[in-house]
């Protein structure tokens, strides 16, 4: 496999040879902030995170407009209900540390230099940050994005790149281009990243049935293209299911392909230290790039890339998503460090649940939005996931993320609703009451997934 990573590593130094032709990337300066002292310095005496606390229920008791009832002053009736659609896994966005960190660096600092990150506002918290997510991953190097979504983009921008820079013409023949194999139910940044690749002609897209080995094995063995390469979710978030890692891995030693994954889901979550579904295979080797994002159990927002050096410096000069957003905030950055303290994060989570997500697919749109109306109703936030998050066909009764917060009292009350609901569906799905209901039923709003 060496030869592999060799070839695609010259392939990116070939290709920041034309972008960065002066070796601009290298030199740039590196900004820093004013000194602060102990006292004020938002990283200094940050306490371990140690599992859930009374502070996790700020989130997890939320209150939803009622369109129906009357309004009081004005202002439209609330419902509470328990929040069971969130991204934030751990609850680590309510954790004290986490406020009292941004908190502190936002008095010190406000939101830090408002520019682009190549320009004036990758400052040394940005880069502590991505030295300790480069260390989880077992990376030589990372680059942290505003987004998630920006993360799969840049890179898939930055992959591109090197189909376009070492062309031997304005666009890539076909022998030049890039076979890229995505697993179907892969997120929607990674799709909107392929397309883009395919608009600019740098790239042959094949997409193989989810996590059917196989078929994949069958895509790569018939593909005459050099340069290939494999994407896909760790964990996809419509169906909970994890894609089935060693299998994929055995496939890399047999074709020699470029392994890409999205640990969305699971960087935090899964394994020891947090490393995601690498870690709990110990495959981190085996894996060449590793995009994830922040604002899941980071419980913050943001995006990365853990990659190696070469490569990192291709996603910070030809990433668009990178190149031209604003970078992001200081705060936001700093609360994120904060996770770098946390204990095991197995531990944390205090429930025997694999994965965080559960999924139940119900079918039409009409039926899981009917299910989701069920569970407001019986104080529970639990959002229909429908089109375009997923097929027509294939809505979710409503996708739950489970995180510390969640009592094991909370649980069973959520499966007696679902006991019921699945009686009273039973009973309902072939009478006009069910589309009447679902008629008269307002969502709060349509959940699609978030990067």
């Amino acid at each position: 496999m060496a030869s592999v990573v060799v070839m695609w590593e010259e392939l990116v130094v070939m290709a920041l040879a034309r972008v960065d032709k002066n070796n601009f990337l290298r030199y740039l300066p590196k900004v820093c902030l004013t000194k602060l002292s102990a006292e004020e310095d938002p990283l200094a005496d940050i306490e371990t995170l140690d599992g859930p606390g009374p502070w996790d229920r700020t989130l997890l008791e939320v209150e939803v407009e009622n369109p129906k009832a009357p309004t009081s002053d004005g202002e439209a009736a609330r419902n509470r209900m328990l929040l069971f659609s969130a991204n934030d896994y751990l609850n680590l966005s309510t954790h004290p540390a986490v406020r009292k960190a941004s908190a502190k660096a936002s008095l010190a600092f406000g939101m830090g230099p408002r520019s682009s990150a190549l320009v004036s506002s990758h400052t040394e918290y940005h880069r502590r940050l991505e030295n300790v997510l480069a260390e989880m991953h077992k990376k030589e190097a990372c680059v942290v994005t505003p987004t998630g979504f920006a993360a799969n983009t840049a890179f898939l921008s930055a992959l591109g790149g090197i189909a376009t820079h070492n062309a031997a013409s304005r666009r890539p023949a076909e022998q030049e281009k890039i076979a890229v194999f995505s697993d179907a139910l892969n997120h929607a940044s990674i799709i909107d990243g392929l397309r883009m690749m395919e608009r600019h002609q740098q790239a042959v897209v094949s997409v193989y049935r989810p996590s059917d080995m196989q078929h994949l094995d069958e895509l790569i063995s018939n593909c005459p293209l050099e340069r290939k390469v494999v994407i896909t979710d760790s964990l996809f978030s419509m169906e909970g299911d994890f894609a089935p890692m060693l299998d994929l891995v055995q496939l890399r030693k047999k074709h020699r392909f470029l392994f890409v994954i999205d640990e969305a889901h699971t960087a935090f979550v899964c394994g020891r230290n947090g490393g995601g579904i690498g870690e709990v295979y110990g495959i981190e080797d085996q894996i060449d790039i590793i995009v994830g994002t922040l604002s899941k159990a980071g419980g913050c927002l943001g995006g990365f890339v853990a990659c190696s050096r070469k490569w990192s410096d291709l996603v910070r000069g030809l990433g668009r998503p990178y190149i031209f957003s604003t970078a992001s905030p200081l705060p936001v950055i700093v609360a994120a460090y904060v996770w770098d303290r946390a204990q095991e994060f197995a531990a944390m989570t205090k429930h025997p649940a694999t994965s965080p997500i559960l999924s139940l697919v119900v079918g039409s749109e009409d039926a899981a939005i009917y299910a989701s109306k069920h569970m407001m109703e019986r104080g529970f936030h639990v959002i229909a996931i429908r089109p375009p998050a997923v097929a027509p066909n294939a809505c979710r009764k409503p996708k739950r993320s489970i995180d510390g917060c969640r009592s094991f009292i909370h649980g069973a009350v959520v499966v007696r609703c679902f006991g019921r609901l699945f009686r009273e569906f039973t009973r309902r799905t072939r009478t006009k009451a069910l589309l009447a209901d679902i008629r008269s039923f307002q969502l709060p709003y349509c959940c699609e997934a978030n990067a």
